[in-house]
């Protein structure tokens, strides 16, 4: 039998999970703690007893999703842009329209939009990381190539083409492959 604590974790966790199935769907914005409520099997009070606002399900929905991103990408074969690409085209086509939705609303997101510039960060050191053995040695070279290989593997890339272009999966990460390799082969 589960203890109280258990009991807890769970249901902030399916508190949680129902935030991030709505942000998934629709704007922040549009969101409410009803619908998140509905959506956790639990009433608007133990929302609020939970994570004492909109935003703090919101958050907790965030780190979710940060950390499956962090698992996805800890698979990646080291130097290999092929596979990373696909990595990420994976972890785009599950939370990509989500990431846009986001950075696009960031003036109206308040303490929230601060995760935007940690999630950048995260990814140009994951770029450094599974790149590290192909990057230039020189410090402002290298910080080309990590720029570079940031607007490749971006999410509005992936946006750009898979949503405004309309690729097929395979199409958008063979091209984004291609960036990639253009900046390494450089």
């Amino acid at each position: 039998m589960g203890t109280r604590a258990d009991a807890v974790a769970a249901t902030r966790e399916r508190i949680a999970r129902a935030t991030l199935r709505l942000l998934l769907e629709q704007p922040y914005e549009d969101v409410t703690l009803a619908e998140i409520a509905l959506g956790a099997e639990v009433s608007h009070q133990t929302v609020l007893n939970h994570y004492e606002s909109k935003e703090g399900a919101a958050l907790a929905a965030i780190e979710l999703l940060r950390a499956e991103t962090e698992g996805l990408r800890t698979s990646v074969r080291r130097s290999d842009p092929k596979h990373a690409v696909e990595v990420l085209v994976e972890q785009y086509e599950q939370f990509g329209d989500l990431n846009v939705r986001w950075a696009m609303s960031a003036e109206r997101l308040g303490r929230l939009a601060v995760l935007l510039d940690h999630a950048r960060a995260a990814h140009r050191n994951w770029l450094e990381e599974v790149f590290a053995a192909r990057l230039p040695a020189a410090p402002a070279a290298r910080r080309r190539a990590v720029n570079a290989l940031h607007a490749a593997t971006d999410v509005y890339t992936w946006k750009l083409l898979r949503r405004d272009l309309n690729l097929s999966r395979p199409e958008t990460a063979r091209t984004m492959t291609a960036l990639v390799r253009g900046v390494l082969d450089t």
